[in-house]
């Protein structure tokens, strides 16, 4: 998604000479127009400002006069492969994409979606060093992110998926049988990225490993925190871009849950019923297991302090109330159970992550 697509943006009384304007000194070649709201009004392109001109149409009208009113959007949950799709099947230059409630999020243009991907220097830390009890007896002697999905460790089927996204920069955290783990890897060399490893001597609990990092981590670049038993297809790109564009101190990944109350519920005034609703659905969040850190919640983190992320970002959230959640749509699967683990192996093969 491109960077820069906020430059583009314009209002509806704005003049076609401002949106020309636009046009010309971004390399994006179009101008957004949107409300207020952000809500996606329209869009314009050097060719509509061209056919305006020919049809007497002066440089001083309005831009919404000559907008494309309707124009080709995708959603915010539409994966870059899709949006490729799309754009080479309409033979679009660049794709708005919206939320829900029509309001412009991003900016996606053939260019930059088609160019080499980034290369990001932000750290990634994978959480490598549970137990996995509930895997037994397959965890007796092996670590659960070294078990195979397909002909691959999770780990490094995990590593793969942010090394497409563009990422180089590895830290492990380990615990039980590390040896497994810093054997198959090593220091990430024939990956071509770097891993770097953090020993849990105790285990710190989900958030307390980010003490051990070392102090030569990037003093102004937020890290992604993931488990090392999720498997899973998030944009990480659009992740980070979030979690920068939210100025957030921290940023969870959070998936819906749904859970059917398998009774009628009764909702009751002292003896008397007042509704009655059967087997009603509820929805929450959940958390997903990924995280975007800032580096003031990672230097928050004393060495060897036993704290889980939820209670880290808690504190955090009540201190400057700067922590953001990043619902994801995407494919998602916590490898916990030998249920999830089964489905995995069944998953791996339609995902395009073998």
């Amino acid at each position: 998604m491109s960077h820069s697509w906020k430059n583009v943006i314009t209002k509806p009384n704005c003049t076609l000479r401002d949106a020309l304007e636009i046009i010309n000194s971004e390399a994006l070649r179009v101008a957004l127009v949107v409300d207020d709201d952000f809500v996606l009004k329209g869009v314009i392109a050097d060719g509509d400002v061209r056919r305006a001109l020919l049809r007497g149409i002066g440089l001083d009208d309005c831009v919404d006069v000559v907008m494309n009113r309707t124009p080709k959007t995708v959603a915010a949950t539409t994966s870059k492969e899709e949006i490729i799709r799309i754009m080479n099947e309409s033979d679009f230059l660049f794709m708005p994409i919206v939320d829900k409630d029509n309001v412009l999020v991003g900016l996606e243009t053939l260019h930059s979606a088609l160019s080499t991907s980034p290369k990001y220097e932000n750290p990634v830390f994978i959480m490598a060093g549970g137990f996995g009890t509930r895997l037994r007896p397959l965890t007796d002697s092996c670590p659960k992110p070294m078990l195979k999905i397909g002909d691959k460790p999770i780990l490094e089927t995990v590593i793969r998926s942010f090394i497409k996204a563009g990422f180089e920069n590895f830290y492990i955290s380990t615990h039980y049988m590390p040896e497994q783990i810093q054997s198959y890897f090593g220091d990430g060399s024939t990956l071509g990225v770097s891993i770097t490893y953090v020993h849990e001597e105790h285990p710190l609990g989900t958030g307390g490993a980010l003490g051990l990092l070392p102090k030569s981590l990037p003093k102004d670049l937020p890290l992604i925190m993931m488990n090392g038993d999720v498997l899973t297809k998030v944009d990480f790109q659009r992740l980070l871009d979030f979690h920068m564009d939210s100025e957030a101190d921290a940023t969870m990944c959070v998936r819906e849950y749904e859970y059917q109350i398998p009774y009628g519920v009764i909702n009751g005034e002292g003896s008397k019923i007042v509704g009655m609703v059967e087997k009603p659905i509820q929805r929450f969040f959940v958390n997903a297991g990924i995280y975007v850190v800032s580096p003031r919640v990672i230097q928050s983190v004393p060495a060897n302090y036993h704290i889980d992320m939820p209670t880290l970002l808690e504190e955090h959230m009540h201190s400057r109330d700067k922590i953001m959640m990043f619902p994801i749509h995407e494919y998602w699967l916590d490898i916990g159970r030998m249920d999830d683990f089964n489905r995995a192996q069944a998953d791996i093969h339609t995902l395009g992550m073998e």
